[in-house]
């Protein structure tokens, strides 16, 4: 059941072993069709022995467009990593926090990884879905420089098509170790495929995401 509190949109049980704070991507808010499945699936049961927390929040900009507000561009991100560590306090204030893992959709979880390159501790562990290796169209502009000296345990759930770091780009990146890839095969930046390709559609897909999230959180310590 989903419920509502504060700035946070909840899924799955009060008192889990780990937590899992996603913010959303930079066009789209947190109660978007991709983000209600992945929230709705790693809190499933049958997906972990013991079933995940999930929190959602949104950024100020994305939560002033519900508002009425203009429909601004998201701000820069310095702004951006300042409201993720506001939010991560603000969940530790709200309830019991065992292991926190924190990431997002895109811009959501390029912000995590900026704010865990920084400050390690910030959390146990980072989940990307649908990392932004670079601007669309320009693959040069590489994101990937604060991943080098990541150490955190990180998942990343990448399309391999993803026109913002595809398979065989991101191949050429050499990521350190403690990033894993799981790849979602003819998948964009939504992780989706093209079912006549694959034979797979959105809502499989994104069920295998989150089997592969919670088969990566067994093996954290």
């Amino acid at each position: 059941m989903t419920a509502l509190s504060a700035t946070f949109l909840f899924d799955g049980p009060k008192g889990a072993d780990t937590t899992v704070l996603l913010a959303h991507g930079a066009g789209a808010a947190m109660d978007t069709a991709f983000m209600n499945q992945i929230a709705a699936g790693l809190s499933a049961k049958e997906l972990s022995e013991k079933p995940l927390r999930v929190a959602r929040f949104e950024f100020a900009y994305m939560a002033g467009r519900r508002s009425g507000g203009a429909k601004r561009p998201p701000p820069k991100m310095p702004v951006l990593v300042a409201e993720y560590r506001t939010a991560i306090a603000a969940l530790r204030e709200q309830e019991q926090v065992n292991r926190l893992i924190i990431g997002g959709k895109s811009m959501g979880g390029r912000v995590a990884s900026l704010l865990l390159a920084a400050e390690a501790g910030a959390a146990d562990a980072l989940l990307c879905l649908g990392y932004p290796f670079h601007p669309k169209g320009k693959p040069d502009s590489l994101r990937t420089e604060h991943l080098m000296a990541l150490r955190t345990p990180t998942l990343m759930i990448q399309g391999t098509r993803d026109p913002l770091g595809t398979a065989d780009e991101v191949a050429g990146y050499a990521l350190p170790g403690s990033i894993c890839m799981h790849w979602i095969n003819d998948g964009d930046h939504d992780l989706k495929p093209r079912k006549r390709v694959t034979g797979m559609d959105h809502a499989a897909a994104l069920n295998d995401s989150c089997t592969a999230i919670a088969s990566w959180v067994r093996t954290l310590r």
